[in-house]
């Protein structure tokens, strides 16, 4: 079955507020509109956006092709070092956790791409003592998330429609109680 190019968001939030996790995506094939994309980040990076891909370690990339972008204009290598190494550690897990789990069709691991938009909570880089490895598995089943709600179409458009006045944005409805 070919996949095209589908989109989800996620949210896993761990226990302290530099945990959550908020991914967005698009995943789908190479050879369509997601490769086009997925060449074109890669070859025209930004100061401060670096566009790289999701590794296990050095030399060792993971397949489906996932192109991680920051949210956040990155100008500290503190904040560097924490994103390219245990985010971008549990975004690679992640990755090959779905293609284990049967999430992604192992037979189109070579054929897949994926955009990882990546949210690292800036204040990272003031925590006193960081939990890399709450860190690692709050990102990593956040693209476990991300990736299954994307390849199920969730949340679909009938539970959209059902649910659209009883789902509150949370920063709006912040606003609206407290003037901001």
């Amino acid at each position: 079955m070919r996949i095209g190019l589908r989109t989800a968001e996620a949210m896993v939030e761990g226990s302290e507020d530099y945990m959550c996790a908020e991914p967005e995506i698009a995943i789908g094939e190479l050879d369509g509109p997601l490769g086009t994309a997925l060449a074109t980040l890669l070859g025209d990076q930004v100061k401060g956006h670096t566009r790289v891909f999701a590794i296990l370690n050095c030399d060792v990339q993971v397949r489906p092709a996932t192109l991680m972008v920051s949210k956040v204009t990155v100008s500290d290598g503190a904040y560097t070092n924490v994103l390219m190494g245990s985010v971008q550690a549990g975004i690679a897990n992640g990755v090959l956790d779905c293609v284990r789990e049967g999430i992604i069709d192992r037979t189109k691991a070579n054929e897949l791409g994926i955009i990882y938009s990546v949210w690292l909570d800036p204040s990272v880089t003031k925590v006193n003592e960081i939990n890399h490895a709450e860190l690692f598995d709050v990102h990593r089943a956040a693209t476990v998330k991300v990736i299954k709600k994307a390849l199920a179409n969730e949340p679909s458009i009938d539970w959209l429609l059902e649910n659209q006045e009883k789902v509150t944005h949370f920063y709006h409805d912040l606003g609206l109680k407290k003037g901001l």
